[in-house]
Parts: C-alpha cells; sequence; structure tokens
C-alpha cells in the first residue's frame, strides 16, 4: 500500500474506487475484488443495495425483485478481503492532482473516516450516515456507479405537500415501511410505474389509479427485444395481475395535469392526452386523493463523468450519459461508467455492466485477465438487455406537449420559486438562448439542487422557445456541478486540517 502527498499523509491508494453500491457498484466492486485488485466501495447510504435493493435492517427481501442475486452479492462484500465498504460516505468531488505519481484520482467525500466492512472498527449497528470531516481517498482507476433519479416534470401545484415522486414513495416503503398516503394516485409513463403502484397496493394503501401518459402497447413494435426479454415481460405481467387483484384502474394516454390543496393534496386533475401529449379537450376531470406519485423516467447521475472531463451524449430516453466502449472505459483514462450514468437501462442491466466495468478495471491494475467465457455471457447479456432498454425507450416517450399543461404561474425552479413566466420573459426579452443563460438571468438551478431536479425541465422549456431540439451542450450545462453532493464548510475545514 502507498501514500502520496497530494492526497494527504494517511491516504491508501487503492487498485479501483467504486462509487456508488447499486446493482452495478456492488457487482463493480465484488468483480474488482475477486480479481486481486484491492478495492473501495463508497456509497452515501447506510446500507448497500441502492435504491433497487433498499431495505430495512433484517428485511426478508419478501417486497424485492431478484433478493436473491443482491443476497450473494452482500456475501461476496463482506467475504473479500481486499474490498473495503464505506457506507454514509457521499463523493463531493473527483479529481486527478497534479504531480502524483502513484495515482491518478483522488476522491474528496464526507462522512466516516475509517473503512466499513471487513477490517472495519464499526459493527453493523453502529451509527452512520455522513456529517464526519470531509476524507480524501486515493485510486488509480474509478468505476462511476451512481445511478439515477426520478425526472421530474412541473405541472400546476407539484410543489405541494403530498406530491412526490415515484422513486420517493418507493423509497419510503422499502426503506421505511411507510405507506406515503391513503389515497395515492400514481402517474407518469414507463414500466417503473407497475412496480410503485403494486407495492402500494399490497403494503394496504388505496390506489385510486394508475395513469400512464403513454401507449405501452407500442412496445410490441419491438419483437426481437421482447423475446430475447421473455423475464422481464413476465415480471411486467405479475405487476399487472396485482393491480387487477387489488382492483386498481390502469388507464393509458392520460396523466396527471394539476393536483389541488392548500396545505396539502386534496385532489388531483387527469386528463386523455394525444399521441403529442397535449391535453384532449373535454377530458380533464378532478379524481379524490390526498397523494400523486410522479414519475416520467430517470435522470443519471453524471456530475463525476462530467467532473473528470468524460465525453457525454444524449441517449435516446433524452438523458446526459458518459460515453463507454465495450469495456465500459469512458473517454478519460482510468475512468469506467456502468448502470443509469451511461445510459438508462434497469437493475439486471446495471449489474452486468458494473461487473464488467469491474473486470476490466482490474485487469489494468493487477493484470489479472478474466476469462473469456465469463465475458462472452456478460457481453452476450449485455446485448439482449441494451435491446430491451432501447425498445423501451421508444415506446415510453416523452414527448413535448407537456410543456402545454404549464400556465405561467406554473413553478420551474422550486428552491427559488422560479415560475415558468419568469424564464419565458428571460428567453422573449432578455434574449436567452440556451440553458445556461437563463440559469444567469432567471436563477432556475441556482439553488439547494444546483439544477437536479428542474434542470432536465428548463432544457426542455428554452429549447422548445428557441425552435430547436435539447443538445447534449444543453444538458452538460445544467449538469456541470463541482460539488456533486452537498458538504459543510465544517467539514472542508476538518479536511483541510489534515494536510498541516
Amino acid at each position: 500500500m502507498t501514500t502520496s502527498r497530494a492526497e494527504g499523509a494517511t491516504s491508501a491508494v487503492y487498485d479501483v474506487a467504486v462509487l456508488g453500491a447499486g446493482p452495478a457498484g456492488l457487482s463493480a466492486a465484488v468483480a474488482a475484488a475477486s480479481q486481486g485488485s484491492r478495492t473501495v466501495l463508497v456509497d452515501s447510504a447506510p446500507r448497500p443495495g441502492g435504491q433497487y435493493w433498499r431495505h430495512r435492517a433484517g428485511d426478508d427481501g419478501a417486497r424485492h425483485h431478484d433478493w436473491d442475486r443482491f443476497r450473494r452479492l452482500e456475501r461476496e462484500l463482506a467475504a473479500q478481503p481486499l474490498l473495503d465498504h464505506r457506507p454514509g460516505c457521499a463523493v463531493w468531488h473527483v479529481e486527478r492532482p497534479a504531480g502524483a505519481t502513484d495515482t491518478r484520482f483522488v476522491l474528496h467525500t464526507t462522512g466516516p473516516d475509517a473503512p466499513r466492512g471487513p477490517g472495519g472498527p464499526d459493527t453493523p449497528d453502529a451509527p452512520r450516515g455522513p456529517g464526519g470531516p470531509a476524507q480524501r481517498i486515493a485510486a488509480r482507476t474509478v468505476v462511476v456507479a451512481t445511478g439515477a433519479y426520478d425526472r421530474q416534470l412541473p405541472f400546476p401545484g407539484w410543489t405541494l405537500p403530498g406530491v412526490f415522486t415515484a422513486g420517493a414513495v418507493q423509497a419510503l416503503l422499502k426503506g421505511q415501511g411507510v405507506v406515503a398516503g391513503k389515497r395515492i394516485a400514481v402517474a407518469g409513463t414507463g414500466p417503473f410505474l407497475l412496480p410503485v403502484a403494486a407495492g402500494l397496493a399490497e403494503a394496504g394503501a388505496t390506489v385510486v389509479g394508475v395513469y400512464e401518459a403513454g401507449l405501452p402497447t407500442a412496445f410490441a413494435a419491438h419483437p426481437a427485444a421482447t423475446l430475447r426479454n421473455l423475464a422481464k415481460v413476465a415480471e411486467g405481467a405479475g405487476y399487472l395481475r396485482t393491480l387487477r387483484a387489488h382492483r386498481v384502474p390502469y388507464r393509458t394516454r392520460t396523466t396527471v395535469v394539476a393536483a389541488h390543496g392548500t396545505d396539502a393534496v386534496t385532489g388531483a386533475t387527469v386528463a386523455r392526452l394525444d399521441r403529442g401529449w397535449r391535453v384532449v379537450p373535454g377530458t380533464a376531470r378532478t379524481i379524490d386523493c390526498d397523494t400523486v406519485a410522479v414519475g416520467y423516467g430517470f435522470t443519471p447521475q453524471t456530475e463525476i463523468p462530467v467532473q473528470l472531463g468524460c465525453e457525454m451524449r444524449r441517449d435516446a430516453d433524452g438523458s446526459l450519459v458518459a460515453r463507454v466502449d465495450t469495456r465500459q472505459r469512458a473517454t478519460t483514462e482510468g475512468v469506467y461508467v456502468a448502470g443509469e450514468a451511461c445510459g438508462v437501462g434497469g437493475a439486471q442491466l446495471s449489474a452486468v455492466e458494473g461487473e464488467l466495468a469491474g473486470l476490466h478495471a482490474a485487469h489494468v491494475t493487477t493484470g489479472a485477465a478474466p476469462g473469456r467465457g465469463r465475458l462472452a455471457r456478460l457481453l452476450r447479456r449485455r446485448a439482449a438487455l441494451r435491446s430491451f432498454a432501447a425498445a423501451l425507450h421508444h415506446a415510453y416517450p416523452v414527448p413535448d406537449g407537456w410543456l402545454s399543461w404549464l400556465d405561467g404561474a406554473t413553478t420551474l425552479c422550486r428552491c427559488e420559486e422560479v415560475t415558468v413566466g419568469a424564464v419565458r420573459t428571460a428567453i422573449d426579452t432578455l434574449g436567452a438562448a440556451d440553458p445556461r443563460t437563463v440559469k444567469l438571468y432567471a436563477r432556475p438551478g441556482m439553488g439547494l439542487c444546483q439544477g437536479r431536479v428542474c434542470g432536465y425541465a428548463t432544457t426542455c422549456l428554452v429549447a422548445r422557445a428557441t425552435g430547436r431540439e435539447p443538445t447534449a451542450e444543453d444538458l452538460r450545462g445544467v449538469a456541470g456541478r463541482p460539488v456533486a453532493s452537498p458538504v459543510t464548510l465544517g467539514e472542508l475545514a476538518a479536511g483541510s486540517d489534515q494536510d498541516r
């Protein structure tokens, strides 16, 4: 184990640093360590699993899909002597220090300063979570597996208490056993709505309806992808059976276009949509609900690849993702990307990409070559799953007709309370022609979330107003953040003291 002055006198240099402990990160870390690489797995959550396998202590996995895979990875995580697991540890910046000779990257993190897992000082019940002094972790290669979060589209009333993202509702249920409300409307687009609604119904909530803005039958136009992934089709059919058993209405080409209430949600307006997602006149009606769960796909967390100068692209679903090669290598040397950060495709695809990234990162650092049979199997599985993801993106598009649901008073940026009208003024009156300039003039994206919530919507609004499609550069402009997660001045000060 070596050290470098660039990282501080007490920092070990790992062969591989994996960012995120979801399906991609767990798979990458276990694969790298199994090939002889000294590996560190850094994650902000108290337990591994990410959003997909989010769970409470002692959870038997009854509510979780593919739980056996998680348990296997968890066992391997605990058994690997070369793998340090650091939960409750958030990475806020990654850099390549000038003059370092024995490492390429330094991870700046918050949270506990000691490894968690084999050889760590704590027990599974010890307090965990961000809040300790800022720490530095040095590594020769980095695997970015930071996942994604719910993409949000604004609509009148979306800032009311009682309006949640679909992922937040699921996280409450999986992580805390809490049902978000009594009468819940689930709306948006994409297959993720199905497990969310099914989980709520099984937990005892009254799901007043699932309102799918798209038309899932469009998936039938991709028979090859369907045949290669029959298990995933069966999974979706299982969720639909659960909804039928609980008599949950499922409506297509329909969504929530407004939420109502003063201090909390008391109802919502749902309406039929045409192919371009404009409201069909005369179809709006009010439903009785106290909670609205909405999800329009996912926004990949790409702050770290952007920080490291990786080449980015706009994916088929409109997301900004890192460009990778067949080995999951990004365009920046020493950086690998797996899971949603290189393309939203679900947990199974993330796990396969993570395993590939871990194997190839280990090969670079230790020279241990993975078996050809193993690689061939992973590559075939990745191809099949990517074809299914591509079919989903085409079957569940997000047309820009949703912008017609908005009026000038609709909040676009909830952190800074910037309205749609204020953004349109910046475009029409002040001449702003891109999201970055709109941000400077009207302040969307300058609040606590730094554009994570409103960045996509702002990009779409600006592009529509200027008569063009959003570009990767537009999205990169709202995704570039030198600080990838919140860090206090006290944590920064404590970290700087280490170098004195």
